[in-house]
């Protein structure tokens, strides 16, 4: 998996990993690179074959209205080759660009506002109402320097994090696998910001259930 690699998987577009078989029934998964971990394990752990995986930059995540027109040429790009194609992504802050593409191309994607939603699971996060939590996944809390630390300029000026995450009052990392390094990791994240901790273990969450779906009406 070294082409799936943290680096690789936040800054480039990647071309299609295939699953174990070939022929009729493939269904195409375009992702964003902060789930291709995730979805490789799930593809794995059940056998899933005949998914294929691409991956859009994980970097999208900060620029949220370049997610749909990247997600758009995907689709042209790919169609002709596959029968089905799923968007793995959730709204991710496109204002509903992501669902009006996916609807005009006939593209099923993750019901629900964000990862952090879909991971929780749709209904039991939005009852949450968690408003004053920052959130981190495996992805995220590995790669906490580039998606939080630098673009904001906390590497240079560290006082900076109150002006932007003065209104939060925790930091809760929703935790994909159980790992202790990365949990170590979270827990220094939230420190840096002045945030209280918490770690909640997910699991896959709605995303395992996505797919699960995608296999069962595979031809």
């Amino acid at each position: 998996m070294t082409r799936f690699d943290d680096s690789t998987l936040t800054s480039e577009t990647l071309a299609p990993l295939p699953g174990s078989s070939s022929g009729r029934g493939r269904v195409l998964i375009i992702a964003c690179g902060a789930l291709a971990r995730e979805i490789l394990a799930l593809r794995d752990l059940n056998g899933w074959a005949h998914m294929d995986l691409t991956c859009l930059p994980a970097i999208l995540h900060n620029h949220p209205e370049k997610i749909a027109a990247a997600a758009q040429e995907a689709i042209d790009k790919h169609r002709g080759d596959y029968g089905q194609i799923f968007m793995a992504y959730a709204d991710c802050g496109t204002g509903g660009a992501l669902q009006t593409v996916c609807d005009a191309a006939g593209v099923e994607m993750i019901a629900g506002p964000h990862c952090y939603s879909f991971f929780s699971g749709n209904e039991a996060f939005e009852a949450a109402g968690e408003v004053t939590s920052f959130f981190l996944t495996d992805f995220l809390a590995r790669q906490f320097d580039t998606f939080v630390v630098k673009p904001l300029g906390l590497d240079r000026h560290p006082e900076l994090a109150e002006m932007y995450f003065g209104n939060y009052e925790k930091l809760i990392y929703l935790a994909q696998t159980d790992d202790a390094a990365l949990t170590a990791k979270a827990e220094a994240a939230a420190e840096a910001l002045g945030l209280a901790f918490e770690r909640r273990m997910t699991g896959y969450g709605d995303l395992a259930a996505a797919l699960e779906t995608l296999s069962s009406t595979a031809g």
